[in-house]
């Protein structure tokens, strides 16, 4: 990508530079990147995006490519082995969330409704535009993200507090928080 105008924590490696290039706040659409990237935040609570994203492919290949319907058919067995895989992050309760929500958005798809509907009527369809210096962080959480993450929990979603929506949000272009040249 020419010209592109990033924030300090984008230019810090290479695979850093690639996620704000081609992912970063970019609206998303599709339902299987949809649940991969709320599937990748709520892996990273307690760590760095940089650790995460640098084990996306071990996580595509541990979560069947992020197939909802294959992951929310994993049984127990699968989370005990996939707290063994070495090449992801270890976390049970985390492990656990992700097969819970893939089963609510295959809940959501089998009632005739998409996970990108789901998703993007918390900002009426338009992403929202939040702008800021190059060296200004983002906010952990807001109003906005509280109230996606109670209706998300109210659905049987776990593990997806306002900070982790928050952060989903900004990830999948419902709030555009992108430098403009």
């Amino acid at each position: 990508m020419s010209n592109v105008k990033r924030p300090t924590w984008a230019e810090r490696t290479p695979s850093m530079q690639d996620y704000y290039d081609h992912y970063w706040g970019l609206p998303e659409h599709d339902d299987r990147q949809l649940f991969e990237m709320l599937s990748l935040e709520l892996f990273q609570a307690g760590l760095t995006w940089r650790t995460i994203w640098e084990r996306r492919a071990a996580f595509e290949r541990a979560f069947a490519d992020f197939d909802i319907d294959r992951v929310a058919a994993f049984t127990a067995a699968d989370i005990d082995r996939l707290c063994q895989d070495q090449t992801i992050i270890r976390n049970s309760r985390k492990i656990s969330a992700v097969v819970a929500n893939a089963r609510v958005v295959q809940g959501l798809q089998g009632s005739g409704q998409t996970f990108d509907d789901y998703v993007w009527h918390f900002v009426d369809y338009q992403p929202q535009r939040l702008v800021l210096a190059p060296d200004e962080s983002l906010p952990a959480q807001t109003d906005q993200s509280k109230t996606m993450a109670k209706q998300f929990k109210a659905d049987g979603f776990r593990f997806v507090g306002p900070t982790i929506m928050y952060s989903f949000m900004t990830a999948i272009g419902l709030v555009n928080a992108r430098i403009e040249i």
